[in-house]
């Protein structure tokens, strides 16, 4: 009997008939790329057990550095962190350079509550979120052990806020704002919103910002497409235990940190100018690497900015 060769049997119509693999409702990928399926729920739950456990240990541990002196709360909280993205399966890539010996206020895109531990894990920064997460059970015990500044709508209360907020400048800390004021699904970037910059005007000496664009861009191994992003992301009304449960199954994940060239406030003379460049600088970042561009070390492009008028 004649046998096929391999070329041969790659051009036989019969391969063309051949079933596809089966595709997951939720990121319309092969089953393959995340494993067999059998074991995907089984490493859901051995990531969840791993993080659950890890949380356990790190609340205490925390509490007591938080009561001590020095900057043991600060470096315990980007461990923990770390190492929650870690059990989660991400590895994380950092391009460009952080500043060091200041506090710096880092400005970043917001796609996924995963932008937490990502950027917590990388940064050694204080968040600011919005202050209905200070309700959320479990979330809100993490939250404010990581020394979270909540921040809400009411106008009333924004000084406070802002207040605080230079507070932690003053005493060393650094921030990390989401100024979109909301998560997105990954695709673009959200218009930045001006009072999220107020901390600029109202600091006797205003702190330097870097813009941070933060993509998830490896899924299965294999570069992430726009039918795949709701794996990372989660906006609008998604729930969060189903997210996190279809996310922990997947192996091969890869997030992608580029820090830019840091901003001098004082080179604009409005809050609205500088949160455009801020703007324009994630964005075009954050676009690069969603498709799969090369980028050089903390590149920033050269724009022609709003400069400070004498």
């Amino acid at each position: 009997m004649m046998q096929l060769k391999p070329s041969r049997l790659r051009r036989s119509p019969l391969m063309r008939l051949a079933p596809r693999p089966p595709k997951d409702p939720q990121s319309d990928v092969p089953l393959g790329a995340g494993g067999a399926g059998f074991l995907r729920p089984v490493r859901a739950v051995r990531r969840l057990i791993t993080i659950l456990l890890w949380t356990l240990l790190a609340i205490p541990t925390q509490a007591l550095f938080l009561v001590l002196p020095g900057r043991m709360k600060v470096r315990f909280a980007r461990i923990y962190w770390s190492w929650v993205s870690r059990a989660l399966g991400i590895k994380v890539r950092v391009i460009g350079k952080r500043i060091r010996g200041r506090p710096v206020v880092y400005v970043s895109n917001h796609s996924s509550w995963l932008d937490i531990p990502i950027l917590g894990g990388r940064l050694e920064a204080c968040f600011v979120s919005k202050e209905e997460v200070g309700t959320w059970p479990v979330v809100r015990t993490i939250a404010r052990l990581g020394r979270t500044v909540f921040v809400s709508r009411n106008r009333s209360s924004t000084i406070k806020e802002r207040d605080d907020m230079i507070g932690r400048l003053a005493s060393g800390d650094s921030l990390i704002l989401f100024p979109e004021g909301t998560s997105s699904n990954g695709a673009r970037v959200l218009p930045f919103r001006t009072p999220f910059f107020a901390i600029v005007d109202a600091a006797d000496e205003p702190p330097v910002i870097q813009p941070v664009s933060i993509v998830y861009d490896r899924l299965g191994g294999l570069p992430c497409r726009h039918a795949t992003r709701p794996v990372f992301a989660w906006y609008g009304d998604m729930d969060l235990a189903s997210h996190f449960w279809q996310l922990a199954k997947w192996q091969g994940l890869r997030a992608t940190i580029l820090l830019h060239e840091p901003i001098d406030p004082k080179e604009f003379r409005s809050r609205k100018a500088l949160a455009q460049e801020c703007w324009n600088t994630v964005a075009e970042g954050a676009a690069t690497l969603r498709q799969n561009r090369p980028v050089n070390d903390g590149a920033r492009r050269v724009p022609a900015r709003e400069k400070a008028v004498a």
